[in-house]
């Protein structure tokens, strides 16, 4: 059978049942396994994917039902049908109701059970289908939290979007504040896992002792306190994709371990005698330079290989400062709707000061005083005087008016910057009349109106 959903799980307790099942699905395509047990079921689960699972209800021990509870609880993405020789219109809606695709009376002939999986089958790439598709239609454009105006930033998305839909591993690095979780959470949105979690955890932030439990989970009695059974946060992002943020904090022996889950795509909880499969993509992000890191001993070479298959580095704000009053505009209608605000433009001199700062906090620090800066607005313009002290002084100190103009040697931002000053003395001549500044400058007013947004002009 030419079909992709082809491995199934059969649980049942009469071995005659099991050897019948198995050997008609086998003669048309499918791969069986048999367990004698929902117990046994749930540990083959948690070791192996498969597409579907047909199972007995009346079963010693955990029934049918139960196991179908169980699954749902633990988030397992697989097709459950049921089937019974006790048989009623009460046990088959209670199934489907529980999540099974269907129900099926025995005796029953084996033509059924294969027609019904066949069925299920066809749904199941329909339903694929449709998550296809929408993701397309949802990642034909970034995430609206991103804003990207810079060539840098404009350069590192479309290096996003490759790599989104590629099943690898990703290191991004960067300067604190620079938007290294965005661009992680760009990659799981332009990923085949985005309907899955995406679990972020900075490593720097749990202490070494208590941060293994958190990846791995672990069994309870492991150690004093470890009173039931707990997943690990890569259980928690099985299906998606788990952060692992400031990974250069992470202890060497910590390292070892992660650098097996990684490899073989299992992982064990601590004190627990059973390996567990996981699906988890891992992104890893850090504002260390890891070469010197490896070179101190602080960090393993072949997990940094490991994680380093694609590399995507964030420039600081300080490099890509066409970024700065779009990012501004966006944090304005951001913090409008969050504090019941009307702000609705910056003043020039404010636009001049933000874009000589020096922003060492990078687009965290931005933010932070953009919020600011409107809690101390009193009209909708922020002016220069709801600014900080050390960002207003950019524009007003002595040393900043005795400052020599930066020499310019691009062709491309010289233009740039000609082709706004000129904007800027144009509609100050005209009162601000866009169109008699349009006329001014021999443009069309269209034209006008897009680089006034361009360069973030008032």
């Amino acid at each position: 059978m030419a079909d992709e959903l082809t491995r199934i799980l059969i649980v049942d307790d009469e071995p005659n049942m099991l050897h019948m099942l198995s050997t008609i699905l086998q003669q048309d395509g499918f791969e069986p396994v048999c367990a004698r047990t929902a117990a046994e079921a749930l540990t083959l689960v948690a070791q192996q994917e498969f597409d579907f699972i047909l199972s007995d209800v009346r079963m010693p021990g955990m029934d049918g039902i139960q196991l179908l509870e169980r699954l749902k609880e633990s988030g397992v993405d697989v097709i459950v049908i049921l089937m019974s020789a006790y048989g009623n219109v009460e046990l088959a809606l209670e199934a489907i109701r529980k999540g099974a695709y269907d129900y099926i009376s025995k005796p029953f002939k084996t033509d059924e059970v294969v027609l019904t999986l066949r069925k299920a089958s066809e749904r199941e790439k329909l339903r694929r289908e449709v998550v296809r598709l929408r993701r397309r239609l949802r990642h034909s454009e970034p995430s609206p939290e991103i804003v990207a105006r810079s060539p840098a930033i404009r350069t590192l998305l479309e290096m996003v979007h490759q790599v989104g839909p590629v099943d690898c591993s990703v290191l991004i690095t960067g300067d604190s504040g620079t938007g290294k979780e965005l661009l992680a959470r760009e990659i799981h949105r332009c990923s085949s896992r985005s309907e899955g979690p995406f679990v972020p955890v900075n490593c720097a932030a749990i202490p070494a002792g208590l941060l293994e439990s958190e990846l791995f989970g672990h069994a309870a009695g492991a150690f004093t306190g470890a009173r039931v059974d707990k997943p690990g946060l890569f259980e928690e992002a099985d299906g998606g994709t788990l952060l692992l943020d400031e990974i250069g904090a992470m202890e060497p022996a910590l390292q070892a371990k992660l650098l097996r889950a990684i490899e073989s795509g299992e992982i064990r909880r601590i004190g627990d005698t059973t390996a567990r499969r996981v699906r988890t993509r891992i992104v890893a992000a850090t504002n260390e330079h890891l070469d010197d890191a490896i070179k101190s001993g602080r960090f393993r070479e072949d997990l940094y290989y490991r994680l380093n298959v694609v590399h995507l580095h964030v420039p600081p704000l300080a490099q890509r400062r066409e970024d700065i009053i779009p990012l501004v505009e966006h944090f304005v209608e951001i913090f409008n709707r969050k504090m019941g605000l009307r702000v609705r433009a910056i003043s020039r001199e404010a636009q001049e000061a933000l874009l000589k700062y020096s922003w060492k906090g990078n687009v965290r620090e931005l933010q932070n005083v953009v919020e600011r800066a409107m809690i101390f607005t009193s009209g909708d313009t922020i002016a220069l005087d709801s600014l900080p002290h050390d960002i207003r002084a950019a524009v007003t100190s002595p040393a900043a008016k005795r400052a020599p103009r930066e020499e310019i040697l691009s062709i491309k931002r010289a233009s740039r910057e000609l082709e706004r000053a000129l904007i800027t003395k144009a509609l100050n001549r005209t009162g601000g009349n866009r169109s008699q500044a349009a006329g001014l400058l021999e443009i069309s007013y269209p034209s006008l109106l897009q680089k006034i947004k361009e360069y973030g002009i008032v």
